[in-house]
């Protein structure tokens, strides 16, 4: 079904006497592997490197081009779903994920895992704004955030449940299985859209082709500077191409970009007239700034886990399992309570719940903590996802029409994936930069116990150790012909000012954390108290 957008009716979307909730379970199966599938990966690692005999630059690609074709496909993608129709568009995604995800599993060698990880984010692109945008344009704003809600509650577990999965799947049935899982709940998902999913009225206005190369060239540059710096030491990629000049590009071809959108209007691939709509705008504030929060928070909290604390990967994912739970049963009540009250101030105290867990963790992340310690911020943390991604969405979306879901759902999205480049790049920056510091104080107080012949070169063996860290913990070279017992007390004093530099240096990281985060609340307090709606001109 297709109509132009003058025809466009404006009613309620027929769904032949079933309810709105009945086009949940494909959208959420879909959604649900997609995030999974952004952090299953990770735990996998190690394995991936044996199985390949590569190392772990090689590996990180498997990530990266993944979330690489993800990210710079947004925006089309949400565009796509305004033209062709977003059942279509999550249709032809859910079918490209699924063989794709079949493709990673059989794959041979490592270059052909990447090239398929790249072809499933193409996939997971076309999916993920029609979930938002068929939530936006199929349920009446009575119900809108109920339905984000429980949206956000399967973004708050696929989270946490992708490491979990993972390390259940590695150790029991292989690695090729962290892919396959998602054929089987792929074919159901996509015998739910065919049987549930409306086919919604589209904007047949001309595609915007400039545009979309102007996006997909700019945000490629951008996200892949960012994204791969620290591999680079922020340097040479190749040739006279470089990482600066790489983000240089990128963030030039973006304005170039916004200045080809302004020209075109509604007609746009971005309408801009969307950032007209202060509560629009503002939700993207929130939107990267929580993206960089979870980064910011689980990459040097796995790390500090696994080596400060010796944890198994799949214990350490067990410790942020409790907070993953209490954030799906908190998700559709917040939802619902956005309903029937300003949903600004919910999603604020969603902001405040995460900026005190990350407080908090900064305080029990010490050498030899109780893993209990832990768990119990990460309690607060799945509260704060719980209160935060529900009424984001629906401050996000409130107003949008057939002719601006797709673009609406994929600028927020967007946006949200960038804000997470940025904060891998900026925790990564960051942890480096204080490890340089604490790391060799920690060896000072450390080498207080050893032997004063020793103690100097004890102390140089950490020099430069905050550039190289790779949280595999420490080793310090001994002198050729020390004795046994002093080289055991060498190799236990690094352990020791290892665990010690990093825990301090993880810590003060979270401080940044907790900086974005009340970037993302004060943006939640501008808001404005309802969502009015949201337009192209003309």
């Amino acid at each position: 079904m297709s109509a132009t957008t003058a025809a466009a009716p404006t009613g309620p979307v027929d769904l032949h006497g079933r309810t709105p909730w009945s086009i949940l379970p494909a959208l959420l199966l879909g959604f649900f592997m997609i995030m999974v599938d952004t952090t299953i990966v990770n735990i996998a690692i190690p394995t991936l490197v044996d199985t390949f005999d590569v190392g772990l630059s090689a590996v990180g690609w498997v990530t990266s081009a993944y979330l690489l074709t993800y990210a710079v496909l947004l925006l089309v993608a949400g565009r796509l779903g305004d033209r062709y129709g977003p059942k279509q568009v999550f249709v032809l995604g859910l079918v490209v994920f699924t063989l794709t995800s079949a493709w990673c599993g059989l794959s041979g060698s490592i270059g052909m895992l990447i090239v398929a990880r790249a072809a499933q984010g193409v996939g997971a692109a076309l999916m993920t704004p029609q979930t938002m945008a068929l939530i936006t344009r199929v349920f009446p704003p009575q119900q809108r955030g109920a339905a984000m809600g429980t949206w956000g509650a399967v973004a708050g577990i696929a989270t946490i449940t992708g490491p979990v999965l993972g390390g259940l799947f590695v150790e029991s049935w292989g690695w090729e299985w962290i892919f396959f899982v998602n054929v089987p709940v792929g074919i159901v998902a996509l015998v739910f859209a065919f049987r549930t999913l409306p086919n919604l009225h589209t904007d047949k206005r001309s595609f915007d082709v400039l545009g979309v190369v102007l996006s997909v060239v700019g945000l490629s540059a951008l996200v892949f500077g960012l994204q791969e710096g620290e591999t680079y030491d922020w340097g040479t990629v190749w040739g006279p191409v470089s990482v600066p000049l790489l983000i240089a590009a990128g963030l030039l071809v973006i304005g170039v970009f916004l200045v080809w959108q302004h020209r075109q209007g509604p007609a746009a691939l971005l309408p801009l007239s969307l950032f007209h709509h202060r509560n629009f705008s503002l939700a993207n504030v929130s939107g990267m700034s929580v993206s960089f929060a979870m980064i910011g928070i689980f990459f040097p909290l796995t790390i500090f886990l696994q080596s400060t604390l010796g944890l198994s990967p799949l214990h350490a994912a067990l410790v942020g399992l409790p907070g993953s739970l209490v954030s799906g049963v908190i998700a559709p009540v917040a939802g619902r309570l956005s309903d029937r009250f300003p949903a600004k101030w919910i999603m604020v105290t969603g902001f405040a719940a995460l900026a005190a867990a990350a407080l908090w963790l900064d305080l029990v992340m010490e050498p030899g903590t109780d893993p209990w310690s832990v768990v119990f911020p990460m309690l607060l943390f799945g509260v704060g996802t719980g209160c935060v991604f529900s009424p984001m969405a629906s401050l996000a979306t409130a107003g949008l029409d057939h002719t601006t879901a797709g673009a609406g759902a994929g600028a927020f999205n967007t946006t949200r994936q960038v804000g997470g480049v940025i904060g891998s790049a900026a925790i990564i920056a960051m942890l480096q930069a204080r490890l340089a510091v604490t790391l060799p104080a920690a060896a000072a107080e450390a080498a207080q116990g050893l032997p004063a012949s020793v103690r100097q070169g004890f102390v140089d063996g950490f020099d430069g150790a905050g550039a190289s860290f790779t949280g595999a913990g420490g080793a310090v070279d001994v002198p050729a012909g020390v004795p046994a017992e002093l080289a055991d007390s060498i190799a236990a004093a690094a352990t020791t000012a290892f665990n010690a530099g990093f825990a301090e240096a993880a810590g003060q990281t979270m401080l940044l954390v907790v900086a974005v985060l009340l970037v993302g609340l004060c943006a939640g307090v501008a808001m404005r108290r309802r969502s009015g709606h949201v337009a192209t001109a003309g």
